[in-house]
């Protein structure tokens, strides 16, 4: 379980910070941890990314660390530091600059609000930092940054499958349920202009609302009851108050979950303990689109194996998609600079762009594509739980149809 208050998120994350330094002695490679740790930023993010991170140390450390017996050393901002006085993208970039002057990081991870990551990975570029973005912006890698990694997903790549999917079940008729957030509305957005794009016609109703002071959601909910929609797409958030479970939990009060399928555009659902605390029956038969993750997949590598091995027995639950991509970011550089020609950020990039680089979900590259600049995002696919109580082992993987564990069952 993720602690709700921020003071014992923030203890126990500088606190596994100091032991993961502690245990790596004096030659360190040093990256930066960038990542909500209060608010307005969601923190519980930041403590999975922390813990992520903090694994990859670990998992270097017990095979003899990097070459020359080097280890990972963390230099962790909170990027909502000062947020409440200046906003959230003076902040981060303000924690940024701290990290890449006077912690000197050869690289930095952790950045998860889509709100500051354009700030941040511009004064990375500027600054000469390498950046790992843990989160699903669709344009930040327009530019073609010679500074910006990616191993996430991004929106553009998750709203296609969510419509085939969408598709493939038959509905026409898409109500969008969407958070004003960045987040939200890129989500929507791109959902409206591919739906319309696609030969098959999809109609959409959408109502946006409040992140912060939309607790009570029936009305609008009401309204797409009424409009007779084929699919929900509830992009609501996680953060503060969960709109993503307001909607949820309100739907199927109205009982407009009877027979209407609900797909979540974040897959907070991989957290299954927090998941069915908060939805309980209503969160039965809810799809999302995620990573191909899971024990029991034939593709998890021996590194992956070792990571849910190690989580599970730690934190009596599988690893989160915040944890996995920390994780696979941190192990990336780590090996990136164990076979880079010198120390710095530059030979560090030159290394990045030249490798290819073991994860948990096998090996990644980072090419130079139009579409996915130095971009290596993992195999998508939709899960649905079918019982409540389930974790994302037990989850039915519903589409595509190549990786179909189970066939999508209507709740």
């Amino acid at each position: 379980m993720i602690a709700t208050t921020q003071t014992s998120v923030v203890d126990r994350v500088r606190r596994a910070v100091d032991e993961s330094n502690q245990a790596a002695g004096s030659a360190t490679v040093k990256i930066g941890i960038l990542t909500p740790l209060s608010l307005p930023g969601y923190f519980p993010a930041g403590e999975l990314i922390v813990r992520g991170a903090c694994m990859a140390a670990e998992y270097v450390r017990e095979r003899g660390g990097i070459a020359g017996g080097r280890q990972l050393e963390f230099a962790l901002e909170d990027d909502q530091a000062t947020a409440a006085d200046e906003g959230m993208q003076r902040s981060a970039v303000a924690s940024l600059a701290k990290l890449a002057m006077i912690d000197e990081v050869v690289a930095v991870v952790g950045q998860w609000h889509l709100r500051t990551a354009p700030w941040v990975v511009d004064m990375c570029d500027r600054l000469g930092v390498p950046i790992f973005v843990a989160n699903s912006h669709s344009t930040i890698t327009a530019r073609q940054r010679r500074t910006l990694f990616r191993t996430y997903f991004s929106i553009a790549d998750r709203v296609p499958l969510m419509l085939q999917f969408a598709g493939e079940l038959g509905p026409r008729r898409v109500a969008i349920m969407a958070a004003d957030t960045v987040f939200g509305q890129m989500t929507a957005d791109t959902l409206e202009e591919h739906g319309r794009a696609m030969e098959c016609g999809f109609e959409f109703i959408r109502r946006d609302f409040h992140p912060d002071t939309s607790e009570d959601l029936r009305g609008p909910l009401a309204e797409v009851k009424a409009w007779g929609p084929d699919i929900i797409m509830n992009i609501g958030v996680p953060v503060t108050i969960g709109t993503c479970f307001i909607v949820i939990n309100q739907a199927a009060e109205l009982g407009l979950r009877k027979g209407v399928p609900m797909m979540v555009g974040f897959p907070f659902p991989m957290n299954s303990v927090d998941y069915w605390r908060r939805t309980g029956e209503a969160g039965n038969g809810v799809t999302w689109v995620a990573s191909r993750y899971r024990p029991s997949w034939p593709g998890l590598t021996a590194m992956g194996r070792w990571l849910t091995e190690r989580y599970v027995d730690r934190y009596q639950t599988l690893p989160p998609e915040p944890v996995l991509n920390a994780f696979t970011d941190v192990a990336i550089i780590a090996q990136a600079a164990g076979v880079a020609d010198d120390r710095s950020r530059e030979g560090l990039m030159d290394a990045l762009e030249a490798g290819t680089f073991e994860t948990w979900r096998g090996p990644v590259r980072f090419d130079r594509r139009d579409d996915h600049w130095h971009h290596s995002p993992p195999e998508l696919v939709v899960m649905q739980y079918q019982e409540v109580g389930q974790n994302v082992d037990e989850a039915a993987i519903v589409y595509p149809v190549e990786s179909r564990t189970r066939w999508y069952v209507a709740l």
